[in-house]
């Protein structure tokens, strides 16, 4: 037993002494998991132009801009003036023993984002440097090397590496976003990066296409078309020109949700009588029928380890919504309060499901717990808000609304703080749909 006793001590000083001198796991700065975020104090200076010859004043500040709103779009950081600064940045080095970090945390920062860069040619070299102001020690440093048309690519990818380290979970800055738009004033899906940019066309039907779904892989988009006069479903990929379609005689097939980890997705068909909701192939092919009852089933979304779903069905009077386990088994009523409640949308991280309801003659969008706990309501008093989306790490939810006139595409933090609307196009956008992590970004 003292033997034993005395192991247990040499280990525990081992351990110990390993601490002093190095880390042994790296500090969670944002706790994503927390029901209300504190946003941390940050200062992101100018860029610093270290090219020599002539002065780039134009670039490094579209380069600063766009780190300054990519970092504050994850609705983790409270960005400070940059007018309050005690500092030239084009004077001040980056490197840590050459910062005075007493400048910024007498205006109040946590966290200090230093970047520099070089632009010779067409080729561009950046360096990010991220400070914990407080402790003035270095958290993560990234050299890049691109052209200038890569300056968002680059970005961005630091942006990734940024969140992975302040949270321990990978961003969303590989995202993007699907949606209906009636731009071209026909309802086709457009595609766009996780904050609204670049939009573009994905489908030229000139007819009606909606719900889009991404597959968990993010190479397939699944959405509903109308093109041979019913609702019919589309699986196609998103680079190359191939696909299939799901179309039986005499039914509608709508409301795609892809399984994760599976070329395999849920929808409605409606082919045996009552929509009823189905497993298939990313080919097509039914594999099996996952609700039997008299009642509408649509819209399924499933909990991020593919073992339960969540649809919609009036078997109880209304729409409401349901839980049920993909292998079998009977189906559990989720929702209770409220007469109309819709378009469920399961978190990423399991614990929540979003969906629509209908309160005093308006659409909103609320939050219930998986197992039943809530609900709660994120939108209220700004118009008709609909078809919520989650991101692929679970703190962000876009949904589209009419509270400025048009319907728009909005997106907000998952507790319903800092709503703010995406992108505007012609016509009017709504069907948001969140894509996984890219890969090749």
């Amino acid at each position: 037993m003292k033997r034993s006793h005395l192991f247990v001590i040499l280990a525990l000083f081992v351990i110990l002494v390993v601490c002093l001198n190095r880390p042994c796991q790296a500090r969670v700065y944002i706790d994503i998991n927390a029901p209300y975020l504190r946003k941390i104090p940050t200062a992101i200076p100018i860029f610093k132009d270290m090219s020599g010859g002539q002065p780039h004043s134009q670039l490094a500040k579209t380069l600063s801009e766009l780190l300054t709103e990519s970092t504050d779009f994850t609705g983790f950081f409270k960005i400070l003036d940059r007018e309050s600064f005690l500092e030239d940045p084009q004077e001040a080095g980056l490197v840590q023993r050459e910062i005075n970090f007493k400048n910024w945390t007498d205006v109040g920062a946590e966290l200090l984002i230093k970047c520099g860069f070089k632009y010779n040619g067409d080729l561009l070299e950046m360096e990010l440097r991220l400070f914990d102001a407080f402790d003035g020690r270095l958290i993560m440093g990234k050299r890049y090397t691109g052209r200038q048309e890569d300056k968002r690519r680059i970005i961005h990818r630091f942006c990734d590496e940024m969140i992975l380290r302040l949270t321990g979970h990978r961003g969303i800055f590989s995202s993007q976003i699907g949606f209906v738009s009636t731009t071209t004033g026909s309802k086709e899906i457009y595609i766009a990066d996780f904050d609204g940019y670049n939009p573009r066309r994905f489908t030229d039907t000139g007819t009606i296409t909606l719900f889009p779904a991404w597959s968990s892989d993010g190479k397939w988009l699944a959405y509903t078309d109308y093109r041979h006069g019913k609702p019919d479903i589309f699986i196609r990929h998103i680079k190359e020109k191939r696909g299939t379609v799901v179309s039986l005689k005499g039914s509608t097939s709508i409301t795609p949700a892809w399984v994760p980890g599976q070329f395999a997705l849920l929808a409605s068909l409606s082919h045996e009588g009552n929509p009823s909701i189905y497993l298939l192939s990313g080919n097509g092919k039914i594999m099996r029928k996952l609700t039997r009852h008299w009642g509408i089933d649509v819209a399924p979304t499933l909990s991020p380890d593919g073992k339960k779903f969540a649809f919609v069905s009036n078997r109880s009077g209304s729409p409401q919504i349901y839980v049920k386990n993909v292998a079998g088994g009977n189906a559990r009523r989720l929702t209770y309060e409220g007469r109309y409640n819709t378009s469920p949308q399961w978190s990423p991280r399991g614990n929540f499901i979003a969906y629509v309801g209908l309160s005093k003659g308006q659409f909103d969008i609320y939050l219930i717990g998986a197992e039943g706990q809530g609900p709660i309501q994120l939108t209220q008093g700004a118009g008709n808000n609909e078809s919520p989306t989650w991101s692929p790490d679970g703190t962000l939810i876009a949904f589209s609304s009419n509270r400025e006139g048009p319907s728009r595409i909005y997106v907000m933090n998952a507790n319903g703080t800092d709503q703010r609307r995406l992108l505007i196009l012609n016509g009017e956008q709504t069907n948001p749909s969140w894509s996984p992590r890219l890969t090749g970004y």
